[in-house]
């Protein structure tokens, strides 16, 4: 396809000579912000547009409370500014986005710069996909397990949500929006359902009925098709019901959902459910995918970061059929492209856009959790092999902001960086391991046990909590397995054993900074709980009933507040640690 070589071809371009285009970047922002007042103070001595040393010597690094109060102003007033000088943004707001990780609002403006920027990093990763698999015109469907989730509104009459949602969400743009998605295996009004849960059960349910067009199974993040995957193996009978029926099981209580799957059902469907429920009850999930899905071709979202641990899980459940990762983009901006998606985690580049975004980085010390100094470098002066905070600034009104992640250089892709994802920064001065010293852990602690062939458990979930109000300070990692039978009478002597050893090997494993304070005595020996199978599935429930995206949510890793690890603990089974054992609550 023409169109496609030539958006290709862009982005090759634009990282032949990044240090170029990383400073007419910069300076197409200052040209176009320069009036805000957010650089009122900063910029007023020194003559428009200034220059790369300028900006970074004179406008300090930012994070997101440097921004929450004019946040405010935006979202619910007073609307007192001058609207002559506008407070992050000369573009006009069009709404809010909620970040994945809590509910802060990133505002959204209708900015030709930015969509301009965007639209290159998105349609190029659309295209790198069709590159590998061309669109063929009798499989043509996917299965999409996206949500719009529910929409509220600031008291400016702002719409709030998520980045995901947007196209479906977003009036002025609803038709092409929705004729992108045009391809999707279910009607519009599941993905504008209200109940989760019942949302995942349309989605495989269409996605049956459309068995043999299905050419792929796509979400934003691993987490989601594991959800999914978990659901069907948990009501696959249900839905060869509904199948066989041609009509929905009455728990699905939303009418236009239910007319419009109903509709997509096309009456009582003999065959099919017969030969899912053949497949099904043979309670072999290994390769269930192209099991369904004859003539699938691939399966696409998000396995690095905290989505690795899935990755194994999602591999059982794919089979020979093809994991395509994802791609490197924010609410706030898109930062780098997959170019080779057909790489696991362990492998997977991204290639930092020049165009989309002023970046900056931020020496990290992975051994102190802490950044080295307060002095970035550009993008051209990255060493490979070294960590570093990502800064960014934006088309959109964020200016050196600190995103939150630290990556490493791997290399360069011509002369724009190449970095892996390593984790989130941490978020506490109190934090003594991070959430890749808990991945690296559970990982090696799961090794280890399947080495001796040992009755461990499978860890499905898990997450760390460092308790502050107990003296001295303690680390309590909870994890969930997926048999709750293991803690019986007769078993419970037997899965201790196992269990203390489980403790024993993550003390030895959660990294340096974690060992040194042990060892001072600064931090008292280790307390695993072991949570009721489903105990996270009701975390995440909570988390989106409060305002949180279903389509992007992640479970914890680095647990910060007493009330969520409290919440996790009350589903408690057991738990242990080197010297003591403690039953759970329930």
């Amino acid at each position: 396809m023409a169109d496609d070589e030539n958006l290709l071809k862009k982005l090759e371009d634009s990282t032949r000579n990044a240090t170029r285009h990383q400073l007419e970047t910069l300076q197409s922002i200052l040209e176009h912000q320069g009036g805000v007042r957010y650089f009122q103070h900063l910029l007023q001595s020194y003559n428009s547009p200034v220059d790369v040393a300028t900006f970074r010597r004179v406008v300090p690094l930012s994070t997101y409370e440097d921004y929450l109060n004019d946040v405010n102003r935006l979202a619910d007033g007073p609307h007192d500014h001058d609207r002559d000088q506008p407070l992050l943004s000369v573009d006009p707001l069009i709404c809010f986005f909620y970040s994945s990780m809590k509910p802060k609002l990133i505002p959204y403006y209708d900015s030709h710069l930015s969509k301009s920027a965007s639209y290159i990093a998105h349609q190029g990763s659309a295209a790198i996909l069709r590159r590998l698999f061309p669109p063929r015109p009798s499989v043509n469907k996917f299965i999409g397990f996206i949500y719009a989730d529910n929409v509220t509104t600031t008291k400016l009459g702002f719409k709030v949500m998520a980045a995901s949602a947007f196209p479906f969400r977003n009036n002025s743009s609803n038709a092409a929006s929705w004729a992108h998605f045009a391809s999707i295996s279910s009607p519009k009004e599941v993905i504008l359902g209200s109940n989760v849960e019942h949302q995942m059960y349309c989605h495989l349910l269409c996605g049956l009925r459309n068995s043999d067009l299905i050419d792929s199974i796509r979400a934003p993040y691993a987490i989601g098709l594991i959800r999914a995957f978990s659901l069907l193996e948990s009501k696959w009978t249900q839905l060869c019901d509904d199948l066989e029926n041609g009509f929905l099981s009455s728990e699905i209580s939303d009418v236009a959902m239910r007319d419009s799957v109903i509709e997509v059902l096309g009456g009582p469907q003999l065959e099919l459910s017969k030969r899912v429920k053949a497949i099904c009850q043979e309670k072999n999930w290994g390769g269930i995918v192209r099991k369904l899905w004859p003539n699938i071709r691939f399966v696409k979202c998000v396995t690095t970061g905290s989505m690795k641990q899935y990755y194994p899980k999602l591999k059982h459940f794919a089979g020979e059929t093809p994991l395509l990762g994802g791609d490197y983009f924010a609410s706030e901006c898109c930062i780098g492209i997959n170019l080779n998606i057909t790489q696991p985690p362990d492998t997977t580049r991204f290639v930092l856009l020049p165009t989309a975004a002023y970046f900056e980085f931020l020496p990290f010390d992975f051994n102190q959790i802490s950044s080295v100094c307060e002095q970035t470098v550009d993008i051209s002066d990255v060493e490979v092999g070294k960590m570093y905070e990502v800064i960014v600034t934006t088309y959109r009104g964020f200016y050196r902001y600190r995103l939150g992640d630290i990556v490493r250089v791997v290399g360069f892709y011509n002369s724009s960086p190449e970095v892996e994802f390593v984790m989130r920064v941490p978020k506490s001065q109190f934090d003594i391991i991070t959430e890749r010293d808990l991945m690296s852990a559970i990982e090696i602690c799961q090794l280890v046990m399947k080495n001796k062939n040992a009755l461990g458990p499978e860890i499905t979930e898990f997450s760390s909590f460092l308790d502050l109000e107990l003296n001295p300070k303690q680390l309590k990692v909870l994890v969930e397995v997926g048999e709750e039978r293991m803690f019986v009478e007769e078993k419970l002597e037997e899965s201790l054993i196992v269990l203390r050893e489980v403790c024993s090997i993550l003390e030895d494993n959660l990294g340096s900074l974690y060992r040194v304070k042990r060892d001072k005595g600064e931090v008292g020996s280790l307390l695993l709980t072991v949570v009721k199978p489903g105990s996270y599935a009701k975390l995440s429930q909570v988390a989106i009933e409060n305002g949180i995206s279903a389509s992007q949510y992640k479970p914890p890793k680095i647990i910060q507040r007493h009330e969520v690890a409290g919440f996790l603990e009350r589903f408690g089974l057991v738990t242990v640690s080197l010297d003591s054992v403690e039953q759970g609550r329930s």
